[in-house]
C-alpha cells in the first residue's frame, strides 16, 4: 500500500510538472497570428508622398474604407483630388488584360507623373502602362525592360578593377588602367601616354578615375591588394536538383588585412606622376575616392583610420601634391562614421559644415575651409541632430532632423528644424509631441509631414519650409475599428538606468484579453545593435510575431538600453569592446520598475527573444545575467564578434583584436549557459555567417550543456518563417506559461 502511494505520488507530481492537465490549442494560436490583420482595421494613416519632379504637386495612396485610394496634390493651390478615375482604369485594366481588377484594389507599382500632370506611368506585374490623364488612353510601353537588379552582395570586396574609361570634361582625353598603370590617350590624335610605372597585379590603380573639371590632372586611388576571405555554404536541400549545391562569398571579418588605397596626382599636361606624402593614411580602414573642387585647385579625400578612433578630412593640393588636414576628429572610443558622419561643402569648400560628438552631443560644426579652423559651433544643447535634411549655401540656412530638444517629450522623438549658418534662428518646424517624418518637394518650400507615437495615430499635413506653418490637412487616422477588436494601446514606460539618474526608455505590449488580476511572464523583444536606438516610436496597429505571442498571454516589452545610440556620447560609449552589456543592467532595472508598478508583471518569469544582433544579446542574457533571464530563443545570432562582418564589429570591438573579444563572446562563454535556451538558424545565411551558431552548439555540447537547435535547409538571415515563429512561441508557452502546447502532428 505504501509503495502504491508513494508512486502515485511520483505520477501526480510528474503530471503537475508537464502540465497536461492544461494546454492551448490550435486555436490560441490562429487567434494570435490574427493579430497581424490589425492592419486592415486602420484607415487613412500611412503613405508615403512622392513629389512630381520640379513641381509643387505631390501624389499618395492610402488605404481608406473603400480600399486603396491614389491621391494627387496640388501644393499651390492646395487643393487634392483623386489621382485618376479609380473606376474606369480598373475597367480598362481588366479589358487589356484580361484579368479582374477592382477600382481599389489595383496592384500599381513604380508610379510616376510628368511634370504637366497630364501623364501617369505605371507597373502592373512585369509590365509598364501609360495613362493619358485627359484623353483617358491606356497604353502598353512595349519597349519597356525591367531593370536588373544588382547581383553583388553588400558584404564583397568592390576591387576595383572595373574595364572601364573615363572621358575628361574637355572631351579630349580618356583615362583607363592597362597592365596596372594609368594611361591617357588622345581622342583626336589616339597617341597613347602611360603616366604611372609603379603598378603591379598586388597593388595597382584602380579604374575609378577622377577628371579635375579642368581636364588638367587626374586623382586616383593606388590600391593594395586586400587578403579576400570568403566564407562556404552547402545548400542542403535546392529546389532544381537532388544533390546539394556548394556557394561561396566575400566576406571581411574583423582582424582581416584590408585594402589599402593610396591618393595619387597626375598632371596630364605635363604627362607626369605628382608625388603624393599618404604614409600618414596607410593604417586605415577606408580612404575614399577623391573629389575634386569645382576650381580644379585641390581634391579632397576622407581617411577613416583603422579602430575608427581618428577620421579627417583631407585636401591635396593640385599644383604641388601638397597634403592638408581640414578637419580632424579624434576620439578615444570611437567615430560613429557609419550613423552620424556628416559633411557638406559650402561654396566649393571655402566652408564645411561638419557632425561631431565632440562637446558629447552629436551637432553640427562651420569650419572654415582653408584652415579647418572651426567658425562656430552651429547647434548645441544636451539633444541630438539626427540628419540633415538641406543645406541652402546662398541664404546661409539648414534644414535638419533633432530629437531630445524638449524635455518633457520622449528624446527619441524625431523633430524637423531650421537654423542659420552662425546658429541663429533656430525654428521647431514640427512642434507636435510626436515622431515626424518629412518628404520635401524639390525646392524645399513645402513638406509632407507625417506624425504620430505609438500611443497616438497618425496625422499627415503639408507644411511650409520657412516657419512649419500647416497650409493643408492631408489626413488623420481613423483607428475606432481597431478599438472595437479590442486592440490595446501600447504604452511607452520609463525607469531610471544603472547610473539612478539616467532615464531609460520602453514599450509595453499587452494582449488584446489582458486582466490585470492575471499574471504574466515577461518577454522581452531584444536587438541592443549600436548603430541605432532601436524601440518603435511610430504608430502601428500590429508589432508582428511579438504582437501574435502577447496574444498568447505575455508581455512584451522593449527597451533602448545603454549603448545604443541617439543620446549623449557617454551613453553610447558603454558599447565600446563591451557588446555583451547590451544595456541589460538598465533592462534589467527598467522591467523591476514596470512589474512594481504593474504586479500583473512577473519579473520571475523573464523570456527574451532575438535575432541577429539580438541573438548574440539573447544568449547573452542567460550566458551573463541568470538570475533574472530564464528563457531565451536565439536566431542566427553573432555569437562571437571574430565571426561576424568586419565594418559593424571592429567600429564597436575596435581594433587590433583582443581579449576583449573574448569576453563578449558566446562561443568562450558558453560554459555559463543557464535557463532554457533555443537557437536557430538559417543554413544559407548571408548576413552572419552560419557556422557562428555552429560553433556555439560545438561549445556548449562540450560543455554538456542541455539546450535546442534548429537549423533551416535553404533560408536565410531571419528566424526561420512561419515554422521557425511557430516553435519560437511552443518554446516560451512550455517553459515560462509550463503549458502543453497542440500536438501540430494532428493539427492540419
Amino acid at each position: 500500500m505504501k509503495f502504491f502511494l508513494k508512486a502515485l505520488g511520483f505520477i501526480l507530481i510528474a503530471l503537475s510538472t508537464t502540465n497536461t492537465f492544461s494546454q492551448l490549442t490550435a486555436d490560441d494560436y490562429l487567434r494570435a497570428d490574427s493579430a497581424d490583420t490589425f492592419g486592415k482595421l486602420v484607415y487613412n494613416a500611412f503613405l508615403t508622398p512622392t513629389w512630381v519632379e520640379s513641381t509643387s504637386s505631390f501624389w499618395y495612396e492610402v488605404q481608406t474604407r473603400r480600399g486603396k485610394e491614389y491621391f494627387l496634390v496640388d501644393g499651390v493651390k492646395l487643393t487634392r483630388k483623386p489621382a485618376f478615375d479609380h473606376f474606369k482604369l480598373a475597367e480598362r485594366l481588366s479589358k487589356e488584360t484580361g484579368k479582374e481588377y477592382k477600382p481599389f484594389d489595383l496592384p500599381l507599382r513604380e508610379i510616376s507623373f510628368n511634370k504637366t500632370l497630364t501623364e501617369m506611368e505605371f507597373l502592373l506585374d512585369s509590365e509598364k502602362w501609360v495613362l493619358n490623364l485627359k484623353s483617358k488612353r491606356l497604353n502598353k510601353d512595349t519597349d519597356f525592360k525591367p531593370r536588373k537588379q544588382n547581383q553583388r552582395h553588400w558584404a564583397a570586396v568592390d576591387h576595383e578593377l572595373k574595364n572601364t574609361e573615363s572621358k575628361s570634361p574637355d572631351s579630349l582625353w580618356v583615362a583607363y588602367t592597362k597592365n596596372f598603370n594609368i594611361y591617357i590617350k588622345n581622342r583626336k590624335t589616339k597617341q597613347e601616354y602611360q603616366l604611372s610605372f609603379d603598378g603591379s597585379e598586388g597593388e595597382y590603380y584602380s579604374t575609378y578615375i577622377q577628371w579635375s573639371p579642368n581636364s588638367k590632372y587626374i586623382a586616383v586611388n593606388k590600391i593594395r591588394k586586400p587578403y579576400v576571405r570568403v566564407i562556404h555554404f552547402i545548400e542542403s536541400s535546392p529546389e532544381d536538383q537532388l544533390q546539394p549545391k556548394y556557394h561561396d562569398l566575400e566576406y571581411p571579418k574583423p582582424g582581416d588585412a584590408l585594402q589599402i588605397r593610396k591618393p595619387s596626382l597626375f598632371n596630364v599636361e605635363q604627362k607626369k606622376k605628382i608625388e603624393v606624402d599618404t604614409q600618414q593614411f596607410e593604417h586605415q580602414y577606408r580612404v575614399s575616392t577623391p573629389e575634386w573642387r569645382n576650381d580644379s585647385r585641390a581634391f579632397t579625400f576622407e581617411f577613416n583610420q583603422r579602430g575608427h578612433q581618428a577620421y579627417q578630412v583631407v585636401e591635396v593640393n593640385a599644383s604641388n601634391g601638397q597634403v592638408s588636414i581640414l578637419i580632424d576628429e579624434q576620439t578615444s572610443t570611437f567615430f560613429d562614421y557609419s550613423g552620424k558622419r556628416y559633411r557638406h561643402d559650402v561654396n566649393d569648400g571655402q566652408e564645411i559644415i561638419w557632425a561631431s560628438e565632440r562637446d558629447g552631443w552629436n551637432h553640427l560644426y562651420l569650419f572654415e575651409g582653408n584652415s579647418g579652423t572651426v567658425k562656430n559651433q552651429i547647434t548645441k544643447g544636451h539633444w541630438v541632430v539626427r540628419g540633415v535634411d538641406y543645406v541652402n549655401d546662398d541664404e546661409r540656412y539648414i534644414v535638419f532632423r533633432g530629437s531630445g530638444r524638449n524635455q518633457n517629450e520622449d528624446p527619441y522623438l524625431v523633430k524637423y528644424y531650421r537654423v542659420n549658418f552662425d546658429g541663429t534662428e533656430l525654428i521647431e518646424l514640427t512642434p507636435e509631441n510626436a515622431q515626424h517624418s518629412a518628404t520635401f518637394s524639390s525646392d524645399f518650400t513645402l513638406f509632407v509631414d507625417n506624425y504620430s507615437r505609438i500611443d497616438m495615430p497618425p496625422t499627415t499635413v503639408l507644411r511650409q519650409t520657412t516657419d512649419g506653418k500647416v497650409v493643408m490637412e492631408l489626413e488623420k487616422a481613423d483607428i475606432s475599428d481597431l478599438i472595437d477588436k479590442g486592440w490595446k494601446t501600447p504604452e511607452v514606460f520609463v525607469a531610471k538606468g544603472r547610473d539612478g539618474k539616467t532615464d531609460i526608455w520602453g514599450n509595453i505590449y499587452r494582449p488584446t484579453n489582458f486582466d490585470p488580476r492575471k499574471s504574466y511572464p515577461i518577454i522581452e523583444a531584444i536587438y541592443a545593435g549600436p548603430h541605432a536606438a532601436h524601440v518603435p516610436k511610430t504608430f502601428r496597429p500590429s508589432f508582428g510575431h511579438f504582437s501574435a505571442m502577447a496574444e498568447l498571454g505575455f508581455i512584451i516589452v522593449q527597451i533602448d538600453g545603454m549603448g545604443t545610440s541617439h543620446r549623449s556620447k557617454e551613453f553610447h560609449d558603454v558599447c565600446w569592446k563591451n557588446l555583451k552589456d547590451a544595456g541589460f543592467p538598465d533592462r534589467i532595472l527598467w522591467m523591476k520598475a514596470a512589474a512594481k508598478k504593474y504586479p500583473y508583471m512577473d519579473a520571475e518569469r523573464v523570456g527574451i527573444f532575438g535575432g541577429s544582433a539580438g541573438g548574440q544579446n539573447a544568449m547573452g542574457a542567460l550566458l551573463f545575467h541568470p538570475e533574472f533571464y530564464k528563457v531565451a530563443v536565439s536566431s542566427v545570432g553573432c555569437h562571437d564578434n571574430r565571426m561576424d562582418k568586419i565594418w559593424w564589429n571592429e567600429q564597436w570591438m575596435g581594433y587590433p583584436i583582443g581579449p576583449h573579444y573574448d569576453e563578449s563572446s558566446n562561443v568562450v562563454n558558453a560554459h555559463k549557459l543557464q535557463g532554457k535556451l533555443l537557437l536557430t538558424v538559417g543554413e544559407m545565411d548571408n548576413n552572419v555567417d552560419p557556422s557562428s551558431t555552429l560553433q556555439v552548439v560545438n561549445a556548449l555540447i562540450k560543455a554538456n550543456k542541455d539546450f535546442e537547435f534548429l537549423i533551416f535547409p535553404g533560408q536565410g538571415h531571419g528566424s526561420g518563417g512561419k515554422y521557425g515563429e511557430r516553435k519560437k512561441r511552443d518554446f516560451f508557452v512550455k517553459h515560462l506559461l509550463h503549458l502543453a502546447t497542440p500536438d501540430w502532428n494532428m493539427v492540419d
